[in-house]
């Protein structure tokens, strides 16, 4: 067995979702060695509690979407409804060959699909405890621009770093967040205002998703007002979005555009009414994750970054909003990236992905990297 399975299954068990005696924990492997799936249940066992296991495969699960039938995707929602309503706990470790197996699933089958599973997405994100993370593959090394053992080494790294150090930083981030009313970003093709006034502020330091670094929280439903140009590629539902661009006027998106694919844009944000409106607002900064992987568990935490998602608002920061989407799409403000602000209350909080009010420098990497993470 190799070592780094054992540290990183001790991670998610310990750490991330703190299990405990006799509780029921869903493992969900989608295209990973079968000697993690092992190392998991062997870690979930010592503790006390009970592992179950659920196996996917990308070619399988595409070959079982594309036909469409509401029958099959009904009876399934169902059957997966009850098993996560007897789980304390999930695990969900997601590999794969090719994160474009599902472009050719028409979208209307995409949108259908979504629909009959948000139940289950909804009873795992607000009552069961829980964490999320890739497993580093080939074609992932591929996207990354690194060979596949570089990239391995880079992932349990990340994946298995002591984020204590973390913890007084965005503390301080979430004490600013909550005495703040206004947010203003700005940037080149950004110019974007919406009110947070009374929304809870969550800090994320590894217990929901691996790799993590970042603090959120959601404007107020009608308060988003603006422009904002998004400068990491994003895969979404089997298509590559680039240079996403939305303009919005009392909170909606009223405008969209991305460079090859806007009529896939359209046709997931007319998912439904809340796909419209914005149901997170997120500042990232892991300090070992720079550069876009195309990859939304690692591109949401990079340094510098912020992510304003379309759809579904969690419930521990809600503004209301619900969606059967949560897209996550991400802009980097370093210099490096062309720059940008973020005021609170007309506050410059960071400029150029650096953090500058005093209170929020422990965030900035180079104060994380002299501890190292």
């Amino acid at each position: 067995m190799d070592p780094r399975y054992i540290k990183l299954a001790t991670v998610l068990t310990q750490h991330s979702i703190e299990l405990q005696h006799g509780e029921n924990v869903l493992i969900d492997a989608f295209e990973i060695p079968n000697e993690m799936v092992i190392a998991l249940i062997r870690e979930v066992r010592s503790s006390g509690a009970i592992p179950f296991v659920t196996i996917h495969h990308g070619r399988i699960d595409r070959e079982l979407m594309v036909a469409g039938e509401k029958e099959r995707f009904e009876r399934l929602a169902e059957i997966d409804l009850y098993q996560m309503e007897r789980m304390h706990a999930y695990i969900a470790l997601r590999g794969s060959a090719n994160i474009f197996e599902q472009a050719d699933v028409a979208s209307n089958i995409m949108t259908m699909s979504n629909a009959m599973l948000r139940p289950i997405l909804d009873r795992r994100l607000n009552h069961t405890k829980w964490v999320v993370l890739r497993w580093p593959t080939a074609s992932m090394a591929q996207q990354a621009g690194q060979s596949t053992d570089a990239f391995e080494e880079f992932y349990f790294r990340v994946c298995t770093l002591d984020y204590g150090r973390m913890t007084p930083g965005m503390e301080a981030l979430k004490r600013k967040l909550e005495s703040t009313s206004n947010v203003h970003i700005t940037g080149p093709g950004s110019d974007l205002r919406f009110c947070i006034e009374n929304i809870p502020v969550v800090t994320c330091g590894g217990l929901r998703n691996i790799p993590d670094g970042e603090v959120f929280t959601c404007p107020l439903r009608n308060s988003v007002e603006g422009e904002v140009t998004y400068n990491v590629p994003s895969v979404y539902q089997g298509h590559l979005f680039e240079r996403v661009h939305f303009t919005f006027s009392r909170g909606k998106i009223v405008e969209a555009t991305a460079q090859g694919e806007d009529a896939v844009l359209q046709n997931i944000l007319n998912s439904d009414p809340g796909a419209r409106y914005i149901g997170e607002f997120s500042l990232g900064f892991n300090p070992h994750i720079l550069e876009p992987l195309k990859d939304i568990l690692f591109d949401e935490k990079i340094a510098g970054s912020f992510h304003l998602t379309p759809g579904q608002a969690y419930e521990l920061a809600d503004n209301g909003n619900r969606s059967q989407i949560h897209w996550d799409l991400v802009c980097i403000q370093r210099s490096d990236y062309g720059g940008g602000e973020v005021y609170f209350d007309g506050e410059l909080v960071r400029k150029d992905g650096i953090f500058v009010s005093e209170d929020l420098q422990m965030l900035n990497s180079d104060y994380l990297l002299a501890g190292g993470i």
